[in-house]
């Protein structure tokens, strides 16, 4: 099989073999444990910060790299596909929701959460999607009152990765009900908050190992210092940021792609049928050779897509193609390849069946596959 084209440099490949040796030591060997417990360890955070793999692009006055690069990034999502880990919600944190606070925080703002989320002792998540509202932001009823010195939030959020464990949860709130999406603001909410309450870490087809909650706010007290960004900018900033989070996803079902075709290559060459190894059937090799191909070209893509990200120059509908392309190709890649597993793919002893129901939510979140199309044909004038 040819080599997949790289972006990377001698630096990225130092920073991989600092990754790779992360995640075989710190997360391979406890991973099957999280995912019986729902959720990884704390200590799991705070050593990922030491060993800096969080937030690269956070300023160095803030404990950060100030390293605005997002190869690094797309780095830690292939390590993590290599060992099956779905449960560290880095990407969530490094790649979308510190980026928040980094580019709209006031410098008050910037000195009290950044080191902490550099550093892991702080965790982040966002809250966007109500019980009511998933796709469709605008019609979002959290709603937070202006009381003059705070605001006064109630609602309720639900499938909020990293929910359990954050510290600082960006919540997108109502906070002018009569202004459409020009009345949506950014409020953070931090652990302690009186009337900020957890609900349930939510049972889920896949990603077992990442803390998934419900949250709900009764009469939640949230200082002025805490709004980010301007308000009734919410909105905005919430669209300005969905480009990033999309192209991380397009990592993420890339790497989760050429991991698959690895170890679906390693079990085809073992496994033996009618006295051969089943990779010799032609069927097999077909199947093979449409997959590593497909693997190719997305490769190629999401590489151009984190090229553009890097040169600031990526689009809302190029973002939208890489996230659903990828996705859905993901998911045909894993159903493909379970297949040639045949009954040990559906055993979940084997790394393919969990891939196979850790890819389902990737078509669905950061806006499902026909959101993503509607961007795409809004952009070209239909």
């Amino acid at each position: 099989m040819p080599d997949q084209p790289s972006i990377y440099e001698t630096e990225h490949e130092d920073f991989r073999a600092t990754a790779r040796a992360f995640m075989d030591k710190e997360v391979a060997p406890y991973h099957e444990q999280w995912e019986k417990d729902g959720q990884v360890s704390r200590e799991l955070w705070r050593k990922a910060g030491d060993t800096g793999l969080l937030c690269f692009d956070v300023p160095e006055e803030y404990g950060g790299l100030g390293v605005k690069d997002f190869r690094y990034n797309m780095i830690v999502a292939e390590e993590l596909a290599r060992v099956g880990a779905n449960g560290p919600g880095f990407a969530v944190h490094t790649d979308i929701i510190v980026p928040y606070i980094t580019a709209l925080g006031t410098e008050e703002q910037k000195q009290r959460w950044l080191p902490g989320l550099v550093s892991g002792e702080l965790i982040s998540s966002i809250a966007m999607t109500e019980p009511g509202a998933g796709s469709d932001l605008q019609g979002i009823r959290t709603t937070a009152v202006d009381k003059g010195d705070h605001y006064v939030l109630n609602g309720s959020k639900t499938f909020i990765s990293n929910g359990i464990l954050s510290d600082v949860v960006i919540v997108v709130a109502r906070t002018d009900p009569d202004a459409g999406h020009q009345g949506i603001s950014l409020l953070v909410v931090e652990r302690g908050m009186a009337g900020f309450e957890r609900g349930r870490n939510l049972e889920k087809l896949g990603l077992k190992a990442q803390d998934t909650a419900e949250l709900s706010f009764d009469d939640v007290h949230v200082p002025k210092e805490n709004l980010l960004g301007e308000e009734g900018q919410g909105f905005i900033y919430l669209m300005q940021n969905l480009p990033q989070e999309r192209v991380s996803i397009a990592c993420i079902a890339v790497a989760a792609i050429e991991h698959v075709l690895n170890i679906t290559l390693d079990y085809v060459k073992e496994r033996e049928a009618f006295g051969r190894p089943i990779g010799k059937f032609q069927n097999t090799r077909f199947t093979i050779a449409e997959l590593a191909t497909e693997a190719y070209v997305a490769r190629t893509f999401v590489n151009h897509c984190v090229e553009k990200l890097n040169a600031d120059d990526v689009d809302t509908s190029l973002a939208s193609m890489a996230k659903w392309w990828t996705t859905e190709l993901q998911k045909k890649v894993v159903d493909e390849a379970l297949q040639l597993f045949g009954g040990y793919g559906y055993m979940t002893e084997y790394p393919i069946s969990r891939a196979y129901a850790d890819t389902r939510i990737q078509t669905i979140y950061g806006g499902t596959t026909e959101i993503q199309k509607e961007i795409i044909g809004r952009s070209l004038g239909l």
